[in-house]
């Protein structure tokens, strides 16, 4: 398993893997006007980072990563709805795409493809024979993934690739040590049979005695 995910990593388009043939290839960039400055509505907040946020064709202040910030109120904003993740989804994704459903989920597992995202999210079905989905999450309106059935299996093959059959991404795990060296062990014992079984080597063994 360990040589055939090897050799799928190698004759297999990332890009594709990353479902960037789902989504458009220029995301249009709305522009807003006499937007109310973020100093004077954000004034004995700490800020960090601050980015401008388009929900739907409506301005917001993502402050910080977590807050979105109404910049005609100042208010801080309730979580996005179904309608606006549709919205931010839409911006992104294909539009020959056809959605199929939608959900909210609050958690993942381990094994979840969206284990490692900003929960709680929007999940988005679209009716694709790859079973497509993408992810927006709900604090932040910020799109964050794309999943199908050829990043399932690579994300599979992965996890039989690095051995770590939790969160895929650690190398120095026990198993893959154990298994490195029993492959080292393997390929060396078959030199040293080699050399004890070939003819040839007999045959310059004898020349010399």
């Amino acid at each position: 398993m360990w040589t055939i995910s090897g050799m799928y990593f190698s004759w297999t388009d990332l890009d594709e893997i990353h479902g960037d043939h789902f989504r458009k290839e220029v995301v249009n960039t709305t522009t807003f006007l006499n937007l109310s400055g973020p100093g004077q509505m954000l004034s004995g907040t700490p800020v960090n980072s601050l980015e401008l946020k388009d929900i739907g064709g409506e301005a917001f202040y993502l402050v910080n990563g977590k807050n979105l910030i109404d910049p005609e109120t100042g208010e801080e904003r309730p979580d996005i709805t179904r309608e606006e993740a549709l919205k931010v989804a839409g911006k992104h994704m294909r539009e020959d795409l056809e959605v199929a459903g939608i959900e909210l989920i609050n958690e993942t597992g381990k094994h979840h493809e969206y284990r490692s995202g900003a929960l709680p999210a929007y999940v988005i079905s679209y009716k694709d024979p790859a079973d497509l989905k993408a992810y927006v999450s709900v604090k932040d309106a910020t799109f964050r993934s794309v999943r199908h059935r050829d990043w399932r299996w690579f994300d599979f093959l992965w996890m039989t690739h690095t051995m770590d059959y939790e969160g895929r991404d650690d190398f120095n795990n026990l198993v893959l040590r154990i298994f490195s060296l029993m492959g080292l062990i393997t390929v060396l014992s078959g030199f040293v049979l080699w050399y004890i079984s070939s003819p040839s080597v007999r045959k310059l063994q004898n020349r010399f005695k």
